[in-house]
């Protein structure tokens, strides 16, 4: 679902994306409207997309969208540092993080929004990326482009959220409020976690991969693991004509109270009942 008619970004970035053809870096008057299109999103007064408490969709502004792709075409390749980082590039990195705690060799582009209270371990954090107050990026998590992280959520060590830029109308990653995302998962192709879900170690969630409930065997849905629930990486067996082979898909082993907080060794217990680690 796209919902440019809200957004905060000009009206003017529309035109210049019917034109984008013929824009290069030479283009002053379009890269000026297009940096200060990027910098609300940087500064957290637009973002790419949210959950619409209405309706539960995922909404799109398509328009914050179009400003990233535009600010490939009017910004130069550029060679500087920010401390030690060196970089050759046309979007520069980010450079201010109020309120948030930023260890050592965590990297984040221009175009990024942290909120007060998070923390950034070594991580790497794309443009267009939005993470709320109280999450931690865990030591080697990326958060790619345009990924919507809630709040008091927690990415794992080496944990991967996809980037999805284009097109401009795709869904991008969303992991909602208080979510944990076991280390080494991959969430991708603008798949969704609901609130308060906790994911598995090594859990693999694409947009089209089958959630399936345990107790139930049913499919859920594709690329979407359920709020408030405990969800691990999986295989179902699909017959080939070379034979049976499994497939992956995402179990959902316990449904949680809505609003229960995660107990830690709890958790770890249901997870460790069925071979896996938080």
């Amino acid at each position: 679902m796209t919902d440019t008619f809200s957004s905060p970004l000009p009206a003017v970035i529309d035109e210049l994306w019917e034109r984008r053809a013929e824009l290069t870096a030479a283009d002053a008057d379009a890269r000026k409207l297009v940096v200060e299109a990027v910098d609300l999103l940087d500064s957290g007064a637009a973002r790419v997309a949210l959950v619409d408490p209405a309706t539960d969709a995922v909404t799109v502004d398509e328009r914050a969208k179009r400003a990233i792709l535009l600010s490939f075409k009017v910004l130069e390749m550029t060679e500087g540092t920010i401390g030690e980082f060196y970089q050759h590039d046309r979007i520069p990195l980010k450079k201010s993080f109020p309120g948030v705690r930023v260890l050592p060799g965590a990297i984040a582009r221009w175009g990024s929004f942290f909120a007060p209270g998070v923390v950034l371990m070594p991580s790497f954090t794309n443009i267009g990326g939005y993470v709320d107050s109280g999450s931690m990026v865990d030591t080697w998590a990326t958060v790619g482009s345009c990924a919507q992280i809630g709040r008091n959520v927690h990415l794992s060590g080496g944990v991967g959220i996809g980037g999805v830029l284009e097109p401009p109308n795709a869904i991008p990653v969303v992991v909602e409020d208080d979510a944990m995302i076991g280390s080494r998962s991959m969430i991708v192709e603008g798949a969704r976690v609901g609130k308060g879900a906790m994911v598995g170690a090594g859990t693999i969630l694409s947009a089209t991969i089958p959630v399936i409930d345990v107790e139930s065997g049913a499919e859920i849905s594709r690329g979407h693991i359920p709020a408030w629930s405990v969800a691990v990486g999986g295989t179902r067996t699909k017959q080939f004509a070379g034979g049976s082979f499994g497939l992956p898909c995402v179990l959902v082993l316990k449904r949680l109270d809505e609003g229960q907080r995660h107990d830690k060794a709890q958790l770890n217990d249901i997870l460790r009942d069925h071979g896996m680690s938080a």
